[in-house]
């Protein structure tokens, strides 16, 4: 399991790029994103950097978290309505 935190992640839209990003490097990979806390988690085979490199080319900038730090905000996926349009 790998946890990026990603501050440039702000709305709906950025969950559905990053998502589409993750799913291109590896089409069986399960994205969770909390948007509030700024967190995606991502259970892939795929290397963390490969996830990252994917992540920065969709033009986020992740940091990866460690398990420690993953494990005080749990994850939820959320809707939320779109602020770039």
């Amino acid at each position: 399991m790998t946890t990026f935190e990603v501050k440039d992640m702000t709305c709906g839209h950025c969950i559905k790029a990053i998502t589409q990003a993750v799913l291109t490097v590896d089409p069986t990979a399960k994205v969770q994103i909390d948007l509030a806390s700024h967190r995606v988690q991502i259970e892939s085979a795929s290397a963390s950097a490969e996830l990252s490199h994917a992540i920065v080319k969709a033009g986020y900038s992740p940091i990866t978290i460690t398990a420690e730090q993953a494990s005080f905000a749990p994850i939820k996926t959320t809707a939320r309505v779109c602020c770039c349009q």
